[in-house]
């Protein structure tokens, strides 16, 4: 079989195909959640729902606070993985890559799009660290809320995107009786692609 026929030699270019017709899909409320996993400060892989927020040629992108677990974790560790899942479509795509930092110009434009909520819940919320109760939280929002009132919310200097790179990308179709399709393609010491057909 020709795998060119099914998959286009650049896995970003087939991501893009198959984000799109999980875009499209009404059966999918929420194409862009991925399961993010990281290497914690103990050795422990480590993994949470977060959201894609941007892709291009150079790779993946999401946002977080960098004093928070997956934040301390990237900085020590700067590698990660990537699951997206749309059932209704039978496909799965995993990445593996590393991670670094996207430029402020583009954490700014991000930032800036964001609901003013969000962006005060940036500065409020002491991400992954000990909350006493529910009404320190709304506490600390209000302070945040009275400090930008009448001005734009400024993004906090910790709070910023993060890229994955991928060194490996593998896509996934259902088939039944468990004898799914499975294509990985890895990238070459000269950027070029390899793919190949698993077992599954």
């Amino acid at each position: 079989m020709n795998l060119e026929i099914i998959l286009d030699e650049n896995p970003i270019v087939q991501f893009k195909t198959w984000f799109g017709l999980a875009l499209d899909d009404v059966r999918i409320p929420h194409p862009e959640v991925m399961c993010l996993s990281t290497i914690d400060l103990e050795g422990y892989p480590d993994s949470r729902i977060v959201l894609l927020r941007g892709i291009d040629d150079r790779g993946f992108v999401f946002f977080t606070n960098s004093e928070s677990v997956k934040g301390r974790s990237l900085a020590r560790v700067p590698r990660a993985a990537m699951t997206m899942h749309w059932e209704p479509l039978g496909y799965q795509v995993r990445v593996q890559g590393d991670v670094v930092r996207v430029s402020d110009a583009e954490s700014d434009v991000y930032f800036a799009s964001r609901p003013r909520m969000s962006q005060i819940g940036a500065w409020a919320s002491r991400q992954s660290e000990v909350l006493a109760s529910r009404e320190e939280l709304e506490e600390s929002v209000k302070r945040y809320e009275k400090d930008f009132e009448g001005r734009d919310v400024l993004r906090p200097s910790y709070w910023f995107g993060q890229r994955i790179v991928p060194k490996k990308m593998e896509f996934w179709t259902d088939r039944p009786y468990r004898l799914h399709d499975r294509f990985l393609y890895e990238k070459r010491p000269d950027g070029t692609w390899s793919l190949v057909r698993l077992n599954p």
